[in-house]
Order: C-alpha cells, then structure tokens, then sequence
C-alpha cells in the first residue's frame, strides 16, 4: 500500500527512562482496514510506544505519524479520529456511568447511540451505577464502550480485555471488534496490544513482536503461520545422527522429536523420512506459539 493509506508510521524511535533504552529504533507501519498486533513480553516497549503514538510521551529521537500527522504537533486532529483504551481505565469515581458516557460523548463529533444501547445491555452495565462501584472488569467493559460508540477510523487497545471474564472476553472480541471493524463507509483500524493472542489468533491480519524495545519479527499473520511449522516425529530406533541447523527448536525425548521450523519445513521433513522417522507431519503454528518460539530467533 502507499504511504497516504498508512494509519501508523513509527521510524527509529526511541524513548530511554535513565540508563534503561525502553524503546530502541523501532520501525513500524499499520496500513488502513487492519487489525494489527503488537506482541511482547512485560517491558518489552508496548505500552511506551503506544503513548508516543498518543503524544502522552515524547520520543527522544525518531518519528511518529498517525494518520501522516505528527501527534505532538496536530494532538487534536489525531486524537479526534481516534480511541484509545489503557491497560488500566479510570473515571471520575462521582459520576454514574450514564454521566461518564456523556461526558466522553461530549468531546466527540460523532457517537453512536444504538450502539451504546446495545453494548451497555450485552455487558449488562447498569447506566446509574456509580464509576465507584464498578469492578475492575466493568469498568474496562465501560472504557470499551466509550471507545467504540464515537466510531473512530482508529481503535488503539492496550491489553484490553485483562478484566473481562473469559465468557464476556470472547463475546466482546468476535462480536464487537469484529462488527467494529467490518461496518462503516471507510476501512476501520484496530492496533491491538495484548498477551492474550490465542483469543485474538482470528483478527489479527499483521503483527510485530518486539524485545526490549526492539523490532524481533513483524509479518502477515497468514505467511508466518505458513512459513513457522511444527514437526512431531518419532523414530522406530536410536536415530542416526541428523544435520538439524535449519531448525528454530529441537525438543527430544527418548526416540520422540518436536522440530519448531522457520521456512524449511519440506527440506526437514524430506531428511526425517529418509532416516525412517514415523509419523512426520508438518502443522502451522498459532500466533501464541510464533510468539513463544521467537525467543529463539536471532537479535536484529
């Protein structure tokens, strides 16, 4: 795509708290209509690079556009065609959660009504409940509705479903993440932080995965699950000894192998049949398990 249809366009940043580099000379690129992930351990940078996105922190070097817009230069044209939804939401703790959906409604062009009705009955939020009394996961389900009743071009959440309850964490990504993205006139983009990928293994178009602060791997979500395999074989004897080097992980276990491949896969498994290993297959690997194995890919 062109660089007019680019959502996100982050080069070389980089954000240092003291002597720790928490972000270090990242590229990134979120192109229109996409969901996209942005994957990495406790500390590895997510949550700093979401908030130079949102000009909540200034980088020290490099460059951030959100919608080709500088967000420490053009913060309210960026920040009104967007919504962000923190790892951990708070609201004025007098208002009523009917008061704290008008509040936000308030600051908007645009909000959608019957999608606040419709959202508010599914997560069963009482609108004269006090923001107070809410729990934790009710008031991430209150962060949400505020977030996507505005119908913004670009939806930014940052582990967003932590507090939800599995049942109502599963609801809310297959039916309002994707009726969110899929309806409207212009393509609807969502950049998505979370350790909980198997439950978003359905959205997610593209992802990065990132270590301390670093780019480790980014790659359309259908060509990593094409290129990362998983071999089961086990071997009617002793094996001989085998030229495994274009294997990511080798587990071995008695005459039981599990070979991890990245790209290769026909070649390891054409040498596993011709030692007469048994039952050689080659399956996909889910986003979830791309994402533990590339602790072992190379550092860029």
């Amino acid at each position: 795509m062109s660089t007019q249809s680019r959502v996100i366009e982050i080069k070389g940043l980089e954000r240092r708290f003291g002597k720790t580099d928490a972000v270090n000379g990242l590229d990134l690129s979120v192109d229109a209509g996409r969901c996209y992930g942005f994957f990495g351990r406790n500390g590895a940078g997510k949550t700093t690079t979401i908030k130079c996105l949102l000009n909540l922190i200034r980088p020290q070097s490099g460059t951030v556009r959100v919608f080709g817009l500088d967000p420490r230069k053009n913060e309210v044209a960026v920040k009104g065609r967007l919504a962000y939804v923190p790892d951990a939401v708070g609201f004025y703790p007098w208002m009523t959660v009917r008061e704290v959906l008008n509040y936000f409604a308030s600051f908007r062009r645009h909000w959608n009504p019957k999608t606040e009705r419709e959202l508010l009955q599914r997560f069963d939020l009482d609108p004269g409940k006090k923001a107070a009394s809410l729990s934790k996961g009710q008031k991430t389900q209150l962060a949400l509705v505020a977030a996507i009743c505005p119908e913004p071009e670009l939806l930014i959440l940052d582990e967003p479903t932590s507090g939800l309850d599995p049942i109502v964490r599963r609801e809310f990504i297959q039916t309002v993440i994707g009726a969110y993205q899929s309806s409207g006139d212009t393509p609807r983009t969502i950049f998505i932080s979370t350790h909980l990928i198997s439950e978003f293994e359905g959205l997610i178009d593209e992802f990065t995965i990132i270590e301390q602060g670093r780019e480790l791997l980014t790659m359309a979500a259908d060509e990593a699950r094409e290129r990362f395999r998983k071999i089961p074989v086990r071997f009617p004897h002793e094996p001989p000894p085998l030229d495994l080097s274009g294997a990511l992980q080798v587990r071995k276990e008695g005459r039981e192998f599990e070979i991890l491949a990245n790209g290769g896969a026909e070649r390891l498994v054409e040498l596993l049949r011709a030692n007469s290993a048994e039952i050689v297959r080659s399956e996909s690997l889910s986003l979830e398990e791309i994402f533990l194995a590339s602790a072992a890919l190379p550092r860029k």
